[in-house]
C-alpha cells in the first residue's frame, strides 16, 4: 500500500532522515519505534508533506508511493483525498471549536452528506463520550478525550491509511489500553491500515504486525513484533525489563543493531 524508498529530509542544514526505506502492507498495523529524535515524526510529516510545504524539494531525495502512485510532490490536500489521514503528536484539536465542529473539520474534502452522517455515527460508536460532549468546546476536554477527538476527526476523511503519532502521549495506563483497543478495532473491523509512531514500545509491539526501529534518522532493524519482544537487547533497552543496563552494554547493543 505504502512504499517509502530512500528518502532524505533536512531541517535547514541538518539531515534528519538518512535514506529511509520501508513498506506498509494493506491491512497491517506497522509501527515505527525509537528514542526521541530518532526521526519517527519526521517520517510521518514527510509523507504528508508538512515540513516544507512551500518548497518543491521535499523530500530532498527518494520516492514515496501510495496505492501505486507517487505522492512525494503532491500537496497535503491531495494526499488526504487519496486516502491518508494523520493524527499529529499532541492531538492539535481546535480548542475554541466544539467537538462536533472539530469532527466535521475532518470531512472538509467530502461532499457526500449521507456518507458524512454515517461516518459521524461510526465515530460516535467508537467514542461514545464524544456524542455526549459534542456541543462542548474541544479545549475543555481531557487529554484522553482530545486524543479520541483527534482520531475521530481523522476517520471522517475515510482514510485507507491512518498515521498516528504518539497516541499514548500523556495518557494514563487505562486510557492507553482503551485507545489501543480502538486502534486495533479500526484496523480489524474497518480494514484501515495503520502506521503508528509510538514510544510505548510494549503496547506498540503487542498490536503491530510489523515493526521498524529507527536510530539517528536510519532504520536499524525491521522485524516481526514477536521477534523483537523476545530479543534480550530490546527487552533491556526498550522494554525496561532488565535493571542492570550499563552505558558500556548500550554501546555494544548500538554496534550490534542491524537488519536481520
Amino acid at each position: 500500500m505504502l512504499k517509502v524508498n530512500n528518502i532524505e529530509t533536512w531541517y535547514d542544514l541538518i539531515r534528519a532522515l538518512h535514506g529511509i526505506s520501508f513498506e506498509v502492507r494493506q491491512g497491517d498495523i506497522v509501527t515505527l519505534l525509537g528514542a526521541n529524535g530518532a526521526g519517527k515524526t519526521t517520517v510521518l510529516k514527510t509523507i504528508m508533506r508538512l515540513l516544507y510545504d512551500l518548497k518543491e524539494e521535499q523530500p530532498e531525495k527518494g520516492a514515496i508511493e501510495f496505492l501505486g502512485e507517487r505522492i512525494e510532490r503532491k500537496n497535503t490536500d491531495e494526499i488526504v483525498r487519496m486516502g491518508i489521514s494523520y493524527v499529529p503528536e499532541g492531538r492539535e484539536v481546535f480548542p475554541e471549536l466544539s467537538v462536533l465542529e472539530n469532527i466535521m473539520m475532518g470531512a472538509y474534502t467530502r461532499k457526500d452528506k449521507q456518507g458524512i452522517r454515517d461516518d459521524m455515527e461510526r465515530v460516535f460508536g467508537y467514542f461514545p463520550i464524544l456524542r455526549d460532549r459534542q456541543r462542548q468546546h474541544a479545549g475543555l476536554l481531557s487529554g484522553g478525550e482530545q486524543q479520541m477527538l483527534a482520531i475521530g476527526r481523522a476517520l471522517m476523511s475515510r482514510p485507507k491509511l491512518l498515521m498516528l503519532d504518539e497516541p499514548s502521549l500523556g495518557l494514563s495506563p487505562l486510557l492507553i489500553s482503551q485507545i489501543f483497543k480502538i486502534i486495533y478495532d479500526i484496523n480489524r473491523n474497518d480494514g484501515v491500515t495503520i502506521l503508528l509512531v509510538e514510544q510505548n514500545v510494549n503496547m506498540a509491539l503487542k498490536h503491530a504486525h510489523f515493526a521498524y526501529m529507527l536510530e539517528n534518522g536510519k532504520i536499524v532493524r525491521a522485524e516481526k513484533p514477536e521477534i523483537l519482544r523476545e530479543d534480550e537487547d530490546v527487552k533491556e533497552f526498550y522494554l525496561g525489563i532488565a535493571r542492570d543496563a550499563s552505558v558500556k552494554g548500550y554501546k555494544r547493543y548500538r554496534r550490534k543493531v542491524r537488519f536481520r
